[in-house]
C-alpha cells in the first residue's frame, strides 16, 4: 500500500463532513484531498483531484449517491466508491452494488471501522460492514420465505383457478370469464371463491392486489 490513501467526502452536511473529516485526520494512511456537497460539486472537484476513494451519503440534493456512482464510474474505473448511509435497508444496498460502489457504511459506523472499509475498497475489496450484512441477509431470507409461502398456495390451484383469477385481475366480469371459458357463471363464482380461500384473500381488490404483486397479469405502461 502507498503511503496516504486520497479520499473525497461527499456529503450535503457541513458539520457531518466535518465530523468524517476530524475522524480521518487521525489516520496516517488516509489523507482527505477535498469535500463536496452535491454531485456538481463533486465533478468540479474531481477535475482538481482524482482520489483513490470516494465516500458518499445516499441522500444527496437532485443527483442521489447511487446515481452519482453510476455516473462517474465509466470515467473513474480505478476510484472506489463507498456508500456511507443512514439507509441499510437491501434496496439501498443492491441498488449501490448494481451501480458500482464498492463498499456500504452505516453512519453510525466506527472510526475504525470507517478506516478499515476505505483501506479495503482502495485495495479493490468489497466491505460491508457487519449490521449491514446481516440485515440484508435477514431481509433476503424474508423475501425467501414469502416467495415459498406465495409458491406453496399457488400449488394449491387448479389450473381452472389460475385461469379464473388472471381473468378476474384483468378485469373481466363473471359472465365474461363464462363465455370465454365455455363454464357457467356460478362455475366462475365457485371457482373464485375457492381461490380468495386458497390464497386466504376476502374480497376481489385483494385478489387484483395478489395478481398484480405476483406478476400474474401484465399492467399496460
Amino acid at each position: 500500500m502507498k503511503k496516504q490513501i486520497n479520499i473525497i467526502i461527499v456529503d450535503d452536511h457541513d458539520l457531518v463532513r466535518d465530523g468524517i473529516r476530524s475522524l480521518l485526520n487521525e489516520s496516517v494512511e488516509v489523507n482527505v484531498v477535498d469535500e463536496a456537497g452535491n454531485y456538481q460539486e463533486l465533478k468540479k472537484k474531481l477535475e482538481i483531484h482524482t482520489p483513490d476513494v470516494i465516500l458518499l451519503d445516499i441522500n444527496l440534493p437532485e443527483t442521489s449517491g447511487v446515481e452519482a456512482v453510476r455516473l462517474l464510474k465509466p470515467e473513474y474505473p480505478d476510484v472506489g466508491f463507498l456508500m456511507l448511509s443512514m439507509f441499510t435497508n437491501e434496496e439501498f444496498v443492491m441498488n449501490s452494488v448494481k451501480a458500482g460502489a464498492r463498499g456500504y457504511l452505516p453512519k453510525n459506523t466506527t472510526a475504525d471501522e470507517l478506516h478499515e472499509a476505505i483501506v479495503a475498497v482502495y485495495e479493490g475489496r468489497e466491505y460491508f460492514s457487519k449490521s449491514i450484512s446481516e440485515h440484508v441477509f435477514l431481509q433476503m431470507m424474508r423475501k425467501t420465505r414469502e416467495d415459498v409461502s406465495t409458491s406453496e398456495k399457488m400449488q394449491n390451484l387448479t389450473e381452472r383457478e389460475i385461469e379464473v383469477l388472471k381473468k378476474v385481475a384483468e378485469g373481466m366480469s363473471n359472465g365474461d370469464i363464462a363465455d370465454q371459458l365455455c363454464i357457467s357463471i356460478r362455475t366462475v363464482e365457485t371457482h373464485k371463491s375457492n381461490v380468495l380461500r386458497k390464497l386466504k384473500l376476502n374480497n376481489t381488490v385483494e385478489l387484483v392486489k395478489y395478481a398484480i404483486q405476483h406478476n400474474l397479469i401484465c399492467l399496460d405502461t
